[in-house]
């Protein structure tokens, strides 16, 4: 199998365009049960109980994998920044966390997501809330200026992962925290019958699974960037109806244990870390 190596500007077009399509949809990164249930993914992530409080008329369509928002134990007064902001779903969240006294950015790249976010929220009432246009590789805002970062599923979307997690260090004010969800390799991709790079360049990066990083990885990112008090938890494993419903010929016809081997490693995950004082 010899695929091309996707560019990160052609990654982030195939990103952007996906979403941009899937907001008039709705799924999550991959199918229901990648969430861990059959009904509605924000649902599954957050509770009926949560999602009624945002009243009617707000479009709550998750993408994500996790729930950042219990993971950030986010108090009134703090300020927060959502990385790949979507609908808004976790912004609104976030913002009825944090009360007036509080503020909640979300930043988002695609202009389909971010129609929606604003309406959403002007549907929600949320007065303390600002959706910005921007890449999360190069955060729109000044550096000390965010009490928590949050995020759901983005991450793994990006190309330049260190990037990312430097930015959000550099936001951070001293003794800022990171609480994000993303798609996590357990282990590494070695011993299976084809090549890492093959698995990479055959899977959808806009599914989540292609650009995810090993938890050493992860690991390693967050510690060259600053910070401290690194966690990273397991919370889902996928299943092989979540990591084969789109993978192309090469990889759906390995052999069964072949496929076991290697959807047993891609799991979602919860990521924390702290900016030191």
């Amino acid at each position: 199998m010899s695929l091309p190596v996707q560019s990160p500007d052609a990654v982030k077009a195939q990103v952007r365009e996906h979403y941009a399509q899937r907001i008039q949809t709705g799924s999550c990164c991959g199918s229901p049960a990648a969430c861990g249930d059959s009904v509605a993914t924000e649902i599954a992530l957050y509770g009926a109980e949560t999602i009624t409080t945002l009243g009617e008329g707000v479009i709550t369509t998750s993408f994500g994998c996790g729930n950042p928002i219990a993971l950030a134990s986010l108090t009134p007064g703090e300020i927060v920044l959502d990385l790949g902001s979507g609908g808004g779903l976790d912004v609104l969240l976030a913002a009825q966390r944090v009360g007036p006294e509080g503020y909640v950015y979300g930043l988002d790249m695609t202009d389909e997501m971010l129609v929606v976010a604003r309406r959403n929220a002007e549907r929600a009432g949320a007065t303390n809330v600002e959706f910005l246009k921007g890449d999360i590789e190069h955060i729109p805002l000044p550096g000390n200026t965010v009490d928590v970062i949050i995020s759901n599923c983005v991450i793994n979307l990006s190309p330049d992962k260190g990037q990312v997690l430097g930015e959000a260090f550099r936001v951070l004010k001293p003794g800022g925290r990171l609480a994000v969800s993303d798609i996590v390799i357990d282990g590494d991709l070695s011993g299976l019958p084809v090549s890492e790079e093959q698995i990479r360049s055959a899977l959808s990066w806009a599914g989540c699974i292609a650009g995810a990083l090993t938890i050493d990885e992860y690991r390693r990112f967050l510690t060259e960037a600053g910070f401290s008090d690194i966690r990273v938890e397991i919370q889902h494993r996928y299943a092989a109806e979540d990591f084969l419903s789109d993978a192309p010929q090469e990889l759906a016809s390995l052999p069964a244990d072949a496929i076991a081997q290697l959807v047993e490693r891609f799991t979602s995950s919860s990521i924390t870390a702290r900016k030191p004082h």
